[in-house]
């Protein structure tokens, strides 16, 4: 799960760390009065999406005035942004963040990830601050700087140190400060990732994260429940947050033929030989064990609200549930739901010659398959 820009900064200044002065707003009123209580002679209006590239996108503006912030604010809400990460539908503008300018003497860049193979939480920094960190990896790789965290002591002082003095940061305590409170910050929120691009050395010596981004781990947000509450589903796929409320698991693709499966494993299976028949899925969709009739049901519309789905390859393991019970839930969804288009059903397990009868004698536009395989070229073919 993403945070927004300003939801970000909220959570570092409640450990302590500094962030410009500013408000979010979700109209260009709220905005001129954010601009009002700011003691700035320059103002940041920052578009709120879940994506970055903003700036290059039109979506961070420099303006002089509380008048350009009015102006500016009405420009880009309700605007779809389109940037490179999120090209080519962009997002939803529906709030901005107005903030202060400062003095910027420097600009570093500053990030926490979890890197899998090491299985550490990594510290990332650079002194090519307010740059694209891809770009700098390939081009300097000399100017990125690591430290590796044990799971034990976590980032340790000589650690912060030897950084600030590889980045050659004057504030060498303050910078030490900052960092091991990043580290708790991400320990204790379950962070993926924190990116604080450009982190600024002011002028008066201050520093500053000028710029955040946060993911938090979307296993955890079970214990995450204050951050799970300031999601914003607007940010993603309409079909994936339907899902999310429905309790399915659910991927959106680029294909054309829909995936209905039980099981997270087997759904891969199923997305694989699609791939290897030389179709293309729609759609990673796991209804879980109980494959209920209203579970389905909420399944394919879930997967027809996709206009490029142009068939629907139903693969169901009656282990937990019968086949015939669950070809029952088929049926009566396919006919709640309308289907026009071919379901082509793979069944296996309990029951499972009678669940095959039972869809051949539906009188629906059903395809029962033999096998796997069989589903997969089935699929393939009606979309072909």
């Amino acid at each position: 799960m993403n945070l927004h820009e300003y939801q970000a900064k909220n959570l570092l200044n409640q450990y302590g760390l500094q962030t410009p002065s500013g408000a979010v707003a979700g109209d260009a009123a709220a905005a001129m009065a954010a601009a009002s209580a700011i003691k700035s002679n320059a103002y940041m209006v920052k578009a709120q999406i879940h994506a970055g590239g903003r700036g290059k996108a039109g979506g961070v503006k420099l303006v002089k005035s509380v008048a350009e912030v009015e102006a500016t604010a009405k420009a880009l809400l309700g605007k779809h942004l389109i940037t490179y990460q999120n090209a080519p539908d962009g997002q939803m503008v529906s709030q901005v963040l107005v903030e202060e300018t400062l003095p910027i003497a420097r600009e570093l860049y500053l990030s926490m990830l979890v890197d899998r193979t090491l299985e550490r939480i990594v510290v990332v920094a650079s002194s090519a601050g307010g740059m694209d960190i891809e770009e700098i990896a390939a081009t300097q790789p000399d100017k990125i700087l690591q430290e590796v965290c044990d799971p034990l002591n976590g980032l340790v002082d000589f650690q912060a140190r030897n950084l600030a003095f590889n980045l050659k940061v004057e504030q060498v305590a303050e910078f030490t400060k900052l960092l091991k409170g990043l580290y708790k910050l991400f320990k204790e929120n379950d962070l993926s990732l924190l990116e604080i691009n450009p982190l600024i050395v002011t002028t008066d010596g201050k520093l500053v994260a000028l710029d955040c981004k946060m993911s938090v781990d979307d296993n955890a947000l079970y214990r995450q429940k204050s951050l799970a509450e300031q999601r914003d589903w607007s940010q993603e796929d309409t079909k994936e947050a339907a899902a999310h409320e429905a309790g399915i698991n659910y991927i959106a693709l680029d294909g054309n033929i829909g995936c209905m499966v039980n099981g997270a494993g087997l759904a891969m299976a199923t997305m694989d030989l699609i791939k290897l028949h030389g179709g293309v899925p729609a759609n990673f969709l796991d209804v879980g064990g109980g494959a209920s009739v209203e579970m389905i049901a909420k399944a394919f519309k879930i997967i027809l609200a996709d206009s490029k789905v142009k068939a629907i390859l139903v693969n169901i393991f009656g282990g937990i549930m019968r086949c015939d019970i669950v070809a029952a839930g088929i049926i009566s969804a396919v006919k709640e739901v309308g289907m026009t288009i071919p379901v082509i059903v793979r069944l296996e397990g309990t029951n499972v010659d009678l669940g095959k009868q039972m869809l051949r004698e539906s009188g629906l536009n059903i395809i029962s398959a033999e096998n796997l395989t069989d589903a997969a070229k089935q699929a393939v073919k009606t979309v072909a």
